[in-house]
């Protein structure tokens, strides 16, 4: 197939199941053979990192140039867009954090024997391992929603079903009940409106990229016990970021964003 950046027909309804059916169990292979099954954490990341190579030939499955499909094309300031996202995050993260220790949801210890270098080396490590699934997940969950329904992803509705789309896919998760739905919900629409607004995958990796690196590294030079109240917090925090986003959008204006999505 050539390497296209646009499909020359729309594809067929049993190769979009198909490709979203691989996308899936991919995704969904690294917990449930590799950490689940199997025990082993290096069967689980190299499963994990397999995911990219796959998702770039369903991509072009579909007739794009790879993971083009998926809305991450290397336009001019999407490096900016990623970078600026991902420390949004951050910054949300440790807002969490910080108001939850206020109100008494968290208690928040750093590790004493670690040094400056400790937590370099700690951020470096987090940075490649919290990125893949990240990326991953946001492909299942969001770039392939809006490449199989392009008229849906030109309606806000699409915010909402993306949104319950993450949940479901947390499919070792769901058995957590519905405080935990709703707070994946919560996530859902804020990196969701990211990718709706913008029309690019790469905010919403940032936003969520973000998010799992703060909250891995503190694991890493720290812990966190709550006292079961914390959902609530992290929902608040995305809640901030669908409006940050919201924010923006309309700052830059919609119009011009709808007349791209046209084009998309």
């Amino acid at each position: 197939m050539p390497s296209i950046s646009h499909p020359t027909s729309a594809p067929s309804s049993i190769r979009l199941l198909a490709v979203f059916a691989v996308l899936f169990i991919a995704y969904q292979l690294p917990e449930g053979l590799g950490a689940r099954i199997l025990h082993s954490m290096p069967v689980a990341a190299t499963l994990m990192l397999l995911f990219l190579p796959v998702a770039w030939l369903c991509g072009r499955a579909l007739g794009w140039r790879g993971l083009d499909a998926w809305y991450m094309q290397r336009s001019t300031g999407w490096a900016m867009l990623l970078a600026a996202c991902f420390a949004l995050a951050v910054l949300a993260k440790l807002g969490a954090l910080a108001a939850g220790s206020a109100l008494g949801v968290y208690e928040v210890r750093f590790a004493t024997d670690k040094d400056g270098q400790a937590w370099l080396l700690a951020a470096l490590g987090m940075l490649p391992f919290t990125f893949v699934p990240s990326v991953a997940e946001d492909i299942v969950t969001r770039g392939f929603l809006m490449r199989a329904l392009p008229s849906l992803g030109q309606r806000p509705e699409f915010i909402a079903a993306s949104a319950l789309v993450y949940v479901l896919n947390h499919i070792y998760r769901l058995s957590n009940g519905p405080v935990e739905w709703l707070m994946l919900f919560c996530f859902g629409l804020a990196y969701a409106a990211a990718l709706y607004y913008s029309r690019s995958l790469w905010p919403a990796i940032g936003l969520h990229w973000g998010w799992n690196f703060a909250g891995q590294f503190m694991d890493q030079v720290g812990s966190v016990d709550g006292n079961g109240n914390g959902p609530f917090v992290s929902m608040a925090a995305h809640l901030m970021m669908l409006a940050a986003v919201v924010l923006v959008a309309r700052m830059v204006g919609q119009p011009a964003v709808r007349r791209q999505a046209l084009g998309s």
